[in-house]
């Protein structure tokens, strides 16, 4: 499928920052009604809380480790029309915190979808390439499952919510042999049983055996590349501060980095919001629970970034890594990107 250009990227992706107050927060300003919120403490070391519309409100999975669906109450109450209702939850509302959320739109409603031989529940934009996939796994090798997303994905994010299995991570620079965990440092490892060594297509995504993807109550975060707004890649690292550049063909608003080479680095996630100029310096990390950190990484420019440290984490001399990104402005279209 061929996406049209997305004009205004914010309208299917877009961070917030926000204050909490312990009590009713409305947070607005996202431009849309969220279906998926990742939210994170940047000066506190609760964890990070994710909540989608497929799922429902309250229902809070972490990144951090292995834990297992549970209910947050005072947490997220409702998607609205501009972002989101909070409750007194201390882990996304504690009036000593700043946070950060991270919002995505799919279609504000759910299909059932039979493209696969396991049924699915799908919220899915096929303007943004971004869909949420919720199905029971029957923990056969070859099964599959339909994303929705009339286009192959290039990063498929899933965890079982019964469990306390790994969040397994599948990324197309990886191939279909290999996955990493979301909540570890690990480099990463071939894995048949995650994806059965099949890849992906335009309608379905395949599973191996094993209950970190093929579970019996499983959620997927599905992500096609749309020119101009997403990009799912990978770059090596020159381990020096005039590090790679990586071309997205737009001005990042958001990146997420995985050494996938080195075993004991983490996910370091940047955002336009947190970090408003260059050098991008406020980082988080995905697969931990502690503050915002402070360390120049990287230059957001309008057509990529340019790595600007010899960190081991995000421009380790050869090694290689993953990312994906979304878009601030795109370098497409009738809106083009300028300099930060």
């Amino acid at each position: 499928m061929a996406y049209s250009v997305i004009k205004k990227p914010s309208d299917y992706f877009n961070t917030v920052t926000y204050t909490g107050n312990n009590t009713t927060n409305a947070i607005t300003g996202v431009g849309f009604q969220p279906d998926w919120t990742w939210i994170k403490p940047r000066n506190g070391t609760d964890g990070h809380v994710l909540i989608d519309s497929v799922r429902g409100v309250l229902k809070r999975l972490r990144t951090e480790g292995t834990n297992a669906e549970d209910t947050l109450n005072n947490s997220l109450t409702s998607f609205d029309t501009d972002g989101f209702t909070l409750g007194s939850s201390g882990e996304v509302n504690s009036s000593s915190y700043n946070l950060v959320s991270w919002n995505w739109l799919a279609s504000n409603t759910t299909a059932s979808n039979t493209d696969g031989s396991i049924t699915s529940t799908v919220s899915a934009n096929t303007t943004s390439g971004f869909s949420i996939v919720s199905y029971t796994g029957n923990e056969t090798a070859g099964a599959t499952v339909g994303h929705g997303l009339s286009s192959t994905p290039k990063m498929i994010i899933l965890k079982n919510r019964n469990s306390t299995d790994d969040w397994v991570v599948y990324h197309e620079s990886l191939g279909n042999t290999q996955s990493i965990r979301l909540n570890l440092t690990n480099a990463s490892a071939t894995t048949p049983a995650s994806f059965n060594n099949t890849s992906p297509t335009s309608s379905v995504f395949t599973l191996g055996d094993w209950t970190a993807v093929n579970g019996s109550s499983m959620i997927a975060y599905c992500f096609a590349e749309v020119k101009g707004f997403s990009k799912f890649g990978s770059y090596v690292g020159n381990g020096n501060a005039d590090g790679t550049f990586v071309y997205t063909g737009f001005k990042p608003a958001f990146v997420l980095i995985k050494n996938i080479t080195t075993a004991g680095e983490h996910w370091h996630m940047a955002d336009n919001k947190r970090d408003t100029d260059n050098a991008v310096s406020k980082w988080l990390l995905a697969n931990a629970n502690g503050a915002e950190f402070t360390i120049d990484i990287c230059d957001f420019v309008s057509n990529g970034f340019k790595i600007r440290t010899g960190s081991q984490g995000t421009n380790q001399s050869g090694a290689s890594f993953i990312y994906m990104a979304f878009a601030d402005e795109p370098l497409v279209g009738d809106n083009p990107a300028t300099a930060r």
